[in-house]
Parts: structure tokens; sequence; C-alpha cells
């Protein structure tokens, strides 16, 4: 077996100086980098939503479990606010522009904000079990559309991804089952 991998280093050079302005995207970026940074700000709206959520529903909850279940949705709420911060982030080194506007979240959201009847808190954890069902099962397709053509993209969804399976597991621990 032949090993043929070979770096032109003259070349990867010259295209950094060329094109400075485009600063982490190079040349060897293979996605389309405009729906990248859609399918990201639809990202950045679904965690929005799921923060706005996740907080009504720790402050609003009430019942004898309320202070365990309080605390799991702020635990809840604090990393879906990441989420949407490392999204946006990932958006601007795209060259993008991160769309946090009020008018447009709800609309490009994948889950709905949930303000639950009566408060009651095992309605609160099935509202908030089925929107991290629906972002496993989107954030997933991203993962595989993704592919290796923005291995960069992919590792942050992968690692929102992953917490989000975390999320679906304390909320079924919750709920007893």
């Amino acid at each position: 077996m032949t090993d043929d991998f070979v770096v032109d280093v003259s070349r990867i050079r010259a295209d950094a100086r060329a094109k400075m302005e485009s600063g982490p995207v190079t040349g060897t970026y293979e996605a389309d980098r405009d729906r990248v940074v859609a399918v990201l700000n639809d990202v950045v709206a679904t965690e929005v939503v799921c923060w706005m959520r996740y907080t009504r529903h720790a402050i609003s909850a009430t019942g004898i479990d309320r202070a365990q279940v309080s605390a799991e949705f702020t635990e809840h709420a604090k990393e879906e606010w990441d989420h949407a911060l490392r999204a946006a982030e990932r958006i601007s080194q795209l060259g993008g522009d991160p769309d946090f506007d009020p008018a447009t979240v709800a609309q490009r959201s994948h889950t709905d904000y949930t303000a639950t009847p009566d408060n009651e808190l095992k309605q609160m954890l099935r509202d908030n079990l089925e929107a991290e069902r629906i972002v496993i099962g989107v954030y997933q397709e991203i993962i595989r559309w993704l592919g290796d053509k923005d291995p960069t993209t992919r590792r942050v969804m992968e690692s929102i991804l992953e917490e989000e399976e975390d999320h679906a597991d304390d909320l079924l621990d919750l709920l007893g089952g």
C-alpha cells in the first residue's frame, strides 16, 4: 500500500494570502456556505425558542417536585442558550449574520413554544421531551447533510446533538420512564 498524501504548501500559502478577507473559509470548503448559514440560523431560532420554553417552565412550574424539575429546566435553558450562541458564532465565522430577530424566531424554529395550562409539571416534561426529540431528529439530518463538506460545522452540531440527547434522557428519567 502506498502513501500518496502530499500537501502543496506553496499553493495553500498563495491561496491564503490572496483571499485573506475570507477568514477561516478556504478554497477547500466544499459546502454551500449560504445554505449552511441559513440552516444554522434555523438552529439559532430553534435554540432560542427552547431557551424561552425552558425558562418559562422553570419559573412557572408548580407542584410537589417543583424544585427538582425547575432546577433541571434552568440547567437545560442555560445549555440551550449556549447552543444558540455556538451556532451564531459559527454563522459569523462563515461570513454570515446570525439572525436573532424576534419577529421571525418562532417561524424559523423547528420546535414550538408551549405555555402549559395550569403549569402542570408532567405536561411540561412531556412538552420539553417532545421538543428535544424533534431537535435530535433534525440535528441528525443536518449532520448527515453536512457530511465531510463542512467538518467544523458538523462537529459543532454533533456537540450540540450530544447535549440534546442528554436533555431527552434527563426528561425521560424525570417522567419515570
